[in-house]
C-alpha cells in the first residue's frame, strides 16, 4: 500500500521494501543497484510479474485455427530498498544521494541522461 504514487512500498522476497522503480530493464538495474548500495542502502531486485495477456478471440463457428502464441514478455525487474521510507523524489531533490566521485546526484544523472552528475547548477536553473 502506498501513501501516494511517489511513496510505494511492498514485500520483495519476504522483506518490506520501499519501491525505487518497477519494470526496470537489466541495464538500469545495474545502475540503480550500484548507486544505491554506494549510498548505504540494501537493494533487493525481483523479476516483475508478467503482464496480463488479453484473452484470445474465439474462432468463428467452423474455424479451427489456433491462435498464435503470445510474444515473450520482456524481462524486467522491480527494484526496492530495505529502507521502506525511501522515496526517490525526496532523495534526488533533497540532495541526499552522492555519486562515487562525490558529486550530488541530479535528476538528469538519475534518469541517465548525463554520464556525470553536474551539481554546480541547481535543477531549477537548467533550461
Amino acid at each position: 500500500m502506498a501513501l501516494n504514487k511517489n511513496h510505494e512500498f511492498e514485500e520483495l522476497d519476504g522483506v518490506k521494501c520501499g519501491i525505487v522503480e518497477k519494470n526496470v530493464k537489466p541495464e538500469r538495474v545495474n545502475f540503480l543497484k550500484e548507486l544505491l548500495e554506494f549510498n548505504g542502502y540494501t537493494v533487493i531486485v525481483v523479476p516483475s510479474p508478467a503482464p496480463k495477456a488479453a484473452p484470445a478471440p474465439k474462432p468463428a463457428e467452423g474455424e479451427a485455427a489456433a491462435p498464435p502464441p503470445p510474444p515473450p514478455a520482456p524481462e524486467t525487474f522491480t527494484v526496492g530498498v530495505t529502507d521502506y521510507t525511501f522515496n526517490a523524489v525526496n532523495a534526488i531533490f533533497g540532495r541526499m544521494l552522492k555519486t562515487k566521485d562525490g558529486h550530488i546526484v541530479t535528476l538528469a544523472y538519475w534518469q541517465q541522461k548525463e554520464a556525470a552528475s553536474n551539481d554546480e547548477i541547481p535543477y531549477y536553473e537548467h533550461q
